[in-house]
């Protein structure tokens, strides 16, 4: 059955609304640069695998559950390690903890496909251990955690990065290092909001001409209380967090405002 499209003239400004054929054109020329960035970004990842590497000392200690671990163990036996540098708020409930770092842990939860590839995975941060456990318990987070207070880099120092390393024997270098937006692939729910009509509800993205995006503030895709209401006290805590089951409300604040 063919549908009709809709007057445009009658539309809501910012929803272009055509015929199936002049969609399929207009997603055609976009596929063609799709493909070129797609290919784009195939190039960078060759010649990320080309920089050159940093010896460093891998028998420095990191506080896990067990206690001080040498950071070597945190490979688990494989060559190739990816660690999420998890920036942290001393003194701060679970709900005030970095939102950027909290949605990126928790699509990083399982790292099956990663080990199947001989890559291992694993969280560092600031915190002082018992807090960092408390937060892990909290969150429900079963990724090895390890706290890296005091240490330098490049197995500490600046949090907020991904990170690769490479094991050869006892010796281990670092390989790469991203931040900022570079640390997107840590949070598919990004990618794929990128392709939906409002895409991330973010102030710096372009829309169509008329089109506004839902209003709202960067942390609020993942800061709620229990009834889904985009929040920041002691009744909210990450949005995800709340299908883990018996999750009850904090009732102590340490961090104000809406967002930090």
């Amino acid at each position: 059955m063919t549908s009709t499209p809709r007057d445009p003239d009658t539309e809501r400004p910012g929803r272009p609304v055509v015929d199936l054929a002049t969609w399929q054109k207009a997603r055609d020329e976009l596929l063609v640069r799709e493909k070129a960035h797609t290919r784009a970004g195939d190039a960078l990842a060759a010649d990320r695998r080309r920089l050159p590497m940093v010896e460093f000392d891998a028998t420095v200690e990191v506080v896990g559950p067990d206690g001080p671990v040498p950071f070597l163990d945190l490979f688990e036996g494989r060559d190739e390690l990816l660690v999420y540098k998890h920036m942290w708020y001393d003194a701060t409930p679970p709900q005030g903890q970095c939102e950027g770092c909290t949605t990126a842990a928790w699509h990083l939860r399982d790292a099956v496909y990663l080990n199947a590839r001989g890559v291992s995975f694993a969280i560092v941060t600031t915190g002082p251990w018992d807090e960092v456990a408390d937060f892990v318990d909290f969150m429900g987070y079963t990724q090895p955690w390890y706290s890296v207070r005091g240490v330098d880099e490049p197995v500490g120092g600046a949090m907020g990065y991904l990170t690769s390393y490479l094991r050869d024997g006892d010796r281990a270098f670092l390989t790469y290092s991203t931040t900022g937006r570079g640390n997107e692939p840590a949070n598919p729910s990004l990618a794929l909001l990128d392709m939906t009509p409002h895409g991330r509800g973010e102030a710096w993205e372009e829309h169509p001409e008329g089109g506004t995006a839902p209003a709202g503030e960067p942390c609020w895709y993942w800061r709620t209380d229990s009834d889904g209401r985009a929040t920041w006290g002691p009744t909210s805590r990450p949005a995800a967090q709340w299908t883990r089951p018996g999750a009850t409300p904090e009732t102590t604040l340490g961090r104000t405002g809406p967002c930090h």
